[in-house]
């Protein structure tokens, strides 16, 4: 046990910690390739034993039927709050392997940026959570609060095996509040807290034309392409407005709040930034809403790849793969029934279309006026030196939904992203000071919420409640925008 308080100790190992870091950014844990499968098992393993050096308790790694979780604790009050910390260990393929200037788990420091696949996107992130847990236990033996730690190997693929195992363990995870590192601040001196996240559907569409591949100088202008079929159908699904064209797509979106909307205006990203951190000259989508507004508040369509064929041949077979990001009130399943009603009617009589479902996540919304992110609140301030403003993200995570209705607690989404860490893209990168800066708000965070009562955080609102408390608030805030930036 070291003297001194938490923030000295992560002071005196500033570079023990960037040196493990490396280490776990290292270990080429992509989950969505069998390849990867025993690189996936052995960063679990590493995790584990890094959990237990910290000084965690029953540290142990959960074997699922896809890969594994890892799980630990420390429980030493019987009258303080309990926090399950959440975080993934899996990341993204590293296609295109050309574009990356490094190679992707060869991790490298460049102008204050640690440059690896996982590095923002979540092993950063979760990292600065492990840390502050390090920096308390290591000083002063203990926590502040009682803490259970999960997390997976899987969130990338939608987390297959992560709904089933909570169900199942829902008792021994019980917990008076969640929080997840997993999301962006607005820049690096204007930290965020994210109050409503988008659902998601991924979805493979498969188009079949003749039993074999044929010569194109033989049969092409005879026999229908299933490539240029699979292209006739994506055509269909949006009109020239940007709007997605599947009939009754639109029926059950909310409509948006214009005190809401106001409130993003003043304190998202403007179009302008917005095209930078895309690295896009023009911008596309719904007209009648900003470019943030269009990734938050509007649902959308993506064409995520298409495979089919090569040069001189017309394909047996062509695959599109979709996904679609939902906002309340839509449902996954029936955009799901959608969708498919419509393949149905658009595919040409030469074809056969297949509809396969990859996953679905429901679209989120948290009440900014819990006690719990109230303390996020004052340790954002503590660990930045600035007040974080609210956004809602474009993204899915779809744990947030699990959390929130099988274990009925609120989820604070704590993260320290920057807008262009370049997630899930070539040269993936994330800032060093968001990552010392977010260690003292995970400190901070741990001690304000030690201090709250039990009773006061088990009051988790209804979604009804959640959603009126969260426009009230945005009210508040785009008449206090800058009052509230100072601080109290």
């Amino acid at each position: 046990m070291q003297h001194g308080g938490p923030l000295t100790h992560v002071h005196a190992n500033r570079s023990r910690f960037v040196s493990e870091l490396m280490e776990f950014v290292r270990i080429p844990s992509v989950s969505a390739q069998p390849k990867h499968a025993g690189d996936v098992k052995d960063c679990a393993v590493w995790l584990a034993n890094h959990l237990r050096r910290v000084g965690l308790h029953h540290v142990a790694i959960i074997t699922t039927r896809g890969h594994p979780l890892v799980y630990a604790d420390w429980l030493g009050f019987s009258d303080r709050p309990t926090l399950l910390i959440y975080g993934h260990y899996d990341v993204q393929p590293v296609d295109p392997l050309d574009e990356w200037q490094s190679p992707p788990f060869e991790p490298v420091i460049r102008d204050n940026y640690l440059y690896g696949r996982g590095a923002s996107d979540d092993k950063s992130q979760m990292f600065a959570l492990i840390k502050a847990l390090e920096a308390y236990i290591q000083t002063g033996g203990m926590l502040p609060l009682n803490v259970k730690c999960l997390f997976e190997g899987e969130e990338e693929i939608g987390s297959p095996n992560l709904t089933s195992f909570i169900e199942a363990k829902r008792d021994s995870l019980s917990a008076d509040a969640v929080v997840i590192s997993d999301t962006r601040i607005a820049a690096p001196d204007r930290p965020a807290i994210t109050y409503a996240l988008r659902g998601a559907l991924s979805l493979e569409l498969e188009v079949i034309g003749p039993r074999h591949d044929l010569h194109s100088g033989t049969f092409s202008g005879a026999i229908h392409n299933p490539l240029q079929a699979l292209c006739e159908i994506l055509c269909s699904l949006h009109d020239r407005n940007g709007r997605v064209a599947i009939p009754g797509f639109y029926d059950t979106v909310r409509q948006p709040n214009v005190e809401e909307r106001e409130y993003l205006r003043r304190t998202g990203p403007t179009d302008a930034e917005i095209l930078h951190n895309g690295e896009s000259a023009r911008g596309w989508g719904e007209s009648g809403f900003t470019l943030y507004e269009r990734t938050v508040l509007r649902p959308a369509l993506t064409v995520s790849g298409i495979t089919g064929g090569y040069q001189g041949i017309i394909p047996a077979r062509a695959l599109a793969k979709l996904s679609f990001r939902l906002v309340p009130d839509q449902d996954p399943s029936q955009v799901d029934t959608l969708f498919r009603d419509h393949i149905v009617k658009v595919t040409p009589r030469t074809v056969h279309s297949v509809v396969r479902t990859s996953s679905g996540a429901k679209p989120v919304l948290m009440s900014v006026n819990h006690p719990a992110n109230r303390a996020a609140m004052v340790a954002y301030y503590r660990g930045f030196g600035t007040w974080p403003v609210f956004l809602r993200s474009g993204g899915t995570i779809p744990e947030v939904n699990t959390f929130q209705e099988t274990l009925s607690v609120p989820v604070v989404l704590m993260g320290f992203a920057s807008p262009d860490d370049r997630a899930h893209a070539p040269n993936e990168k994330f800032h060093l000071p968001n990552f010392f800066n977010g260690i003292a708000t995970c400190i901070a965070f741990l001690q304000e919420l030690g201090t709250c009562h039990v009773d006061v955080l088990s009051s988790f609102p209804s979604k009804r409640d959640a959603e009126v408390g969260t426009i009230r608030r945005c009210q508040w805030l785009s008449k206090h925008v800058a009052v509230a930036e100072r601080g109290p």
